[in-house]
């Protein structure tokens, strides 16, 4: 692919190659012209003849001139040639230094904005110079960017607010419920109950894509090994049997998305299976699979799975339908890669593969969006 630097280079070499091959070329011709007619000139006019002097020749410098002139204008040549030559590289050098200098502060513009997420809004290209058309852009992109800056940052507020006004009164009718219905009313207090404990996960769910999806804003080392091992031991379930390989891992992010992101994959893996079946966990350089038994996926519904409210299969406990959706934002958040495949006989593997890691797998379903 040519760059635009490589353009311009082009561009000024070409125009000042050909500009000077026309000066060359043109001098070159009027100088032998100018020559040919001084000689002829000097050959017509007559000369008053003198003694010739002892031991000089008796034919003059005259009849030598002509080829003096040829010779003159073919050293021209040679000399104009070497000149081309020479320039050629000059020019060459000069314009990829000058487009370089051009473009410059459209590699910092670049660079900016390869840099930029929702964490570091903050910065600003801040390009110094002359009022031309890059300046103007540049100013251009640092509006944009407070435009951008005080958007996420009405939405991170509304959705803190959200947290609060809608978990409040779930609360509260929580334990209205609890304590102020009586005990022979236990079926309808128990399906209010249940209902209202399925609506506060759907709003946390929601709560929790929304922080996925607007980036981290502080990172640390998290050794993802400890959080599959400490979501192990707080769920679970009898009916399936769950079987580890664990290798340290570290990540750079923020442990609650990650102990989310490995707690939704077990629950997905757990909820979708059949009694007695199994889910098998592996993280391995920097590969976290889980792998379990259950219903036959569809290899072409894989990517569906990462739709928020997609649901293949319907269980006794029936989910939200955002766990696969929320581990995608939190992976693409990351940097990760999320992979499902369907197993031979029944259930599905999901694979996420984090930056840093050896990835020696097949390119599988993922959904899209993510890194």
């Amino acid at each position: 692919m040519t760059t635009v630097r490589v353009r311009l280079t082009l561009i000024y070499s070409g125009l000042f190659l050909l500009t000077s091959v026309v000066l060359l070329v043109t001098v070159n011709l009027l100088l032998r012209e100018a020559l040919r007619a001084r000689i002829a000139g000097l050959t017509l006019t007559p000369v008053a003849p003198t003694a010739p002097t002892r031991g000089a020749p008796d034919d003059g410098p005259m009849p030598q001139l002509p080829g003096l002139v040829d010779d003159v204008i073919d050293y021209q040549w040679g000399v104009t040639a070497l000149m081309i030559g020479i320039l050629a590289v000059v020019s060459v050098v000069v314009g990829w230094l000058v487009a370089g200098r051009i473009l410059r502060p459209v590699h910092q513009i670049t660079a900016t904005a390869r840099r930029l997420s929702v964490s570091n809004l903050h910065e600003r290209i801040a390009l110094s110079g002359p009022k031309d058309e890059l300046k103007e852009l540049a100013d251009t992109f640092d509006a944009m960017l407070d435009r951008l800056e005080r958007a996420v940052k009405g939405q991170r507020r509304f959705i803190a607010n959200a947290s609060h006004e809608l978990r409040t009164p779930l609360a509260v009718q929580r334990a209205a419920i609890e304590i102020g219905l009586p005990e022979d009313v236990g079926e309808i207090r128990d399906k209010l109950l249940f209902h209202n404990h399925r609506t506060e996960n759907l709003i946390d769910a929601l709560l929790v894509l929304a922080q996925a999806e607007n980036g981290l804003d502080n990172r640390q080392p998290v050794a993802l090994d400890e959080v599959v091992r400490l979501v192990l031991a707080e769920g679970g379930s009898d009916e399936v049997t769950v079987t580890t390989r664990i290798e340290p891992f570290v990540v750079d992010g923020d442990p609650v998305l990650l102990s989310r992101l490995v707690t939704n994959l077990v629950d997905n893996a757990v909820r979708y299976n059949h009694p007695g079946g199994t889910v098998g966990i592996t993280l391995s350089q920097g590969i976290l699979t889980v792998r379990n038994t259950g219903p036959d996926v569809p290899r072409e519904r894989c990517g569906d799975l990462f739709e928020p409210f997609r649901r293949l299969h319907t269980t006794r406990e029936q989910g939200t339908g955002l766990g696969l959706s929320i581990v995608a934002s939190i992976a693409k958040a990351h940097g990760a890669d999320v992979r499902a495949n369907p197993n031979p006989g029944g259930g599905l593997e999901l694979v996420v593969v984090f930056a840093g890691s050896r990835d020696a797998r097949g390119v599988g379903s993922r959904p899209s969006g993510t890194a």
